[in-house]
């Protein structure tokens, strides 16, 4: 008996939406991808300016953990197409992969535009028409079936467009420039849906300050846009549960930020979400013990300067010790014991997340608990979410593109199986 060649239209042509369309297309449907942007994929090639990381290496329990409170709900679609998944995919586009030395996963050449036209090669083959320039807003209707009546905002005016399934891939709320302003949350909230509250994730923070002000002028004026090189970072959230890393990160001119501080964003955002603040602590020396330092620090300066003394006992130096004189008092640096415990334990107060549109990422969605195993949505039949418009976070680091690409697998799939199982 020959299946059924239904209609399915894709909302948002970024990873997520992408693959969700190519699960359909190999189902034998008629695809229609649609995204505001004038071309597709304008965040993932972003993203794969400084060199594509598409996913990660690492043990398939640590990869997990690394979704936070929502381990268990992403564990099925990460386990079915993690990174051995991913980097067969990427194969059958032709483009190998290697693992880095942090065992990051990027492709040859390192660059997000051969895999782009790779794989928009192959959904046009398949036969998925792209539509760009097509902004959805909402249905036209609020009580029409909701795969039907959806209106999109085109250069040439409004356009109509009725489904036989929905795969909305529109993601968060941050680089709104690149098409994801959150402007989904209202319309999908008039119908029921319960969508938690879009934040920062992987973002930058404002310090408050010694004097609560933020850097002080010399600070900022010295420093700012200079890496912190080799450093550990502690935070303890909000239940008590400690967190730690190892890396770098950046000195801006009202804060912090890098891949450092994007790996404890969570954490540092729901302290501050909690108490009005946060505290960072910064491990300037992580491969020196505090005794050691104690020791070397407490060795006669003689005629040195405080700075020569420090370089020569510590190895610290330049925007280190700038980061010591600025967030240490006076009677910790003349301390050996003390300023060693600072040294290893460096307090940054910080006051506030850099705004949503400026983080990389988005916490915050379609709550899990408004979705079926196939990612649809239970109070709209055949309408399906995925990417990072549901409510779950993760780091940079192949992480936040493994769950889009994961996601949108599983809702391609659903929205297949349900068109399956109603056209019958």
């Amino acid at each position: 008996m020959k299946k059924t060649r239904l209609r399915v239209a894709v909302i948002g042509a970024g990873p997520a939406g992408l693959m969700a369309a190519e699960q359909l297309a190999a189902a034998g449907h008629s695809v229609h991808v649609f995204d505001a942007m004038p071309s597709p994929g304008r965040k993932f090639l972003l993203a794969g300016v400084g060199g594509l990381n598409l996913t990660h290496a690492e043990a398939p329990e640590t990869f997990l953990a690394r979704y936070g409170a929502r381990s268990e709900l992403m564990r099925s679609p990460v386990e079915t197409f993690g990174s051995p998944a991913i980097r067969e995919w990427a194969a059958g586009l032709g483009i190998e992969t290697f693992v880095g030395s942090s065992g990051k996963v990027f492709p040859d050449g390192m660059k997000a535009a051969p895999l782009l036209r790779a794989w928009l090669h192959r959904l046009r083959a398949a036969g998925v028409r792209l539509h760009v320039r097509h902004r959805w807003r909402g249905w036209g209707n609020a009580d029409a079936v909701p795969t039907r009546d959806l209106r999109f905002q085109t250069p040439e005016g409004e356009h109509r467009f009725d489904t036989d399934a929905l795969v909305l891939a529109l993601g968060g709320a941050s680089w709104s420039r690149l098409g994801s302003d959150g402007a989904w949350v209202p319309w999908l909230a008039g119908r029921g849906i319960r969508v938690a509250p879009l934040r920062p994730a992987n973002c930058g923070f404002d310090v408050a300050g010694p004097a609560g002000t933020g850097w002080s002028t010399h600070f900022r004026t010295r420093f700012a846009g200079q890496p912190v090189k080799n450093v550990a970072a502690r935070v303890v959230d909000p239940a008590g549960v400690a967190f730690e890393r190892s890396g770098e990160c950046l000195i801006t001119s009202t804060g912090i930020e890098g891949g450092l501080i994007y790996a404890l964003s969570a954490p540092l955002r729901d302290a501050i979400e909690a108490s009005g603040e946060a505290t960072l602590y910064l491990d300037l020396a992580p491969a020196r013990s505090e005794e050691r330092l104690r020791i070397e620090l407490a060795r006669p300066r003689g005629t040195r300067s405080f700075a020569s003394h420090l370089q020569g006992k510590t190895g610290i130096d330049g925007v280190k010790a700038g980061l010591l004189r600025e967030c240490a008092n006076p009677d910790e640096l003349s301390d050996p014991a003390r300023l060693a415990a600072r040294i290893k334990a460096l307090p940054l107060n910080l006051a506030a997340p850099r705004p949503l549109d400026e983080a990389i990422s988005t916490a915050g969605g379609v709550c899990f608990e408004e979705l079926d195993a196939g990612l649809m949505l239970r109070a709209l039949p055949g309408v399906f979410c995925c990417g990072e418009m549901l409510d779950w976070e993760a780091p940079t680091g192949g992480y936040l593109l493994t769950g889009c690409l994961a996601t949108g697998r599983v809702a391609g799939l659903g929205a297949a199986r349900w068109l399956a199982e109603t056209s019958d």
